[in-house]
């Protein structure tokens, strides 16, 4: 039996925590998926997993191999795929993160742009509000938007995004158009809870940071929700630009103390720390560096 077959089967059980989890992963039999691991065990002759009726655990030897098989078995796919992309082109699949508002509004179009030139090449984009586990959900490269706290990944910065507060015209009729910062208190805020420090968010003001008073009876974990009650008069929203695009060129909302207010936040590409990043992944991440200078989005 093909050690390598082993060594995925034994790191996609005990990331996932159950053989019938990892068979679905590998595209296997959940019975083929505990062979593998039971030879493998075998050919080292020490127990791996501890089994019980519901989960798998490791033991120490497993926790010892699980912490260096990943990179082997990524070393041997980027030798493979170089290999083989060195001939034909990118091939195989890329699994792909982001937001929901980002991806639709950039990502799936930044990828067609990606896969037109690598037609062998199949993307799989999966859009989420939350920030996914990598590892967990077998994702390749993250677009974020915002600062991630998790130690296990690498990022690299594509650029800054730029937040506006906006708002309807006939909103700002009924309530006047704040001059300053200090008259935002009062308004009624359509807030989009996935934004970090939703209701306090702090932004620069002429050098200084502010924290700005929003509040409102208003919360939606959607940033084109919370643009279209904007549009619809309930309030002013705080949103990256590429949110408001649309309905800012077509006069539904105008934006406010836009000269005084310069809140950016990053964006980046986003992959696990310590695996060796596949050719198709890397030229992903240099092709979004460069196409999403030039797609209106910063």
């Amino acid at each position: 039996m093909d050690i390598v077959d082993e060594l995925r089967a034994f790191v996609a059980t005990a990331r996932a925590g159950s053989f019938t989890a990892a068979a679905d992963k590998l595209g296997v039999s959940n019975r083929l998926t505990s062979k593998y691991v039971a030879e493998l065990e075998a050919r080292l002759g020490v127990r791996l997993l501890q089994r019980t009726t519901r989960r798998v655990g490791l033991t120490p030897a497993g926790e010892d191999l699980l912490s260096r098989a990943p990179a082997v078995l990524d070393d041997l796919d980027a030798l493979l795929g170089a290999a083989a992309e060195g001939s034909r082109g990118f091939a195989g699949i890329i699994r792909v993160s982001a937001s929901s508002t980002f991806g639709e509004v950039y990502v799936a179009g930044m990828l067609g742009r990606f896969g037109a030139d690598h037609p062998e090449l199949t993307i799989d984009l999966r859009l989420s509000d939350r920030f996914v586990d990598l590892a967990a959900d077998g994702i390749d490269l993250a677009f974020r938007v915002g600062r991630s706290d998790t130690l296990s990944i690498k990022a690299r910065k594509l650029g800054d995004i730029t937040a506006v507060l906006a708002a309807s015209p006939e909103y700002l009729a009924r309530n006047g158009t704040p001059a300053g910062p200090q008259d935002l208190a009062g308004h009624a805020f359509v807030i989009d809870t996935n934004r970090r420090g939703a209701r306090h968010p702090i932004v620069r003001v002429d050098g200084s940071d502010v924290v700005l008073p929003m509040e409102g009876p208003l919360h939606v974990n959607s940033a084109r929700a919370a643009a279209a009650l904007s549009v619809a008069g309930h309030g002013i929203v705080f949103l990256p630009r590429f949110a408001l695009a649309d309905d800012l060129a077509a006069g539904r909302l105008v934006t406010v103390l836009e000269d005084t207010i310069a809140p950016r936040t990053a964006v980046s590409a986003v992959y696990l720390q310590g695996h060796t990043l596949p050719r198709k992944v890397r030229a992903l991440i240099d092709f979004a560096a460069a196409d999403i200078r030039t797609a209106g989005v910063l």
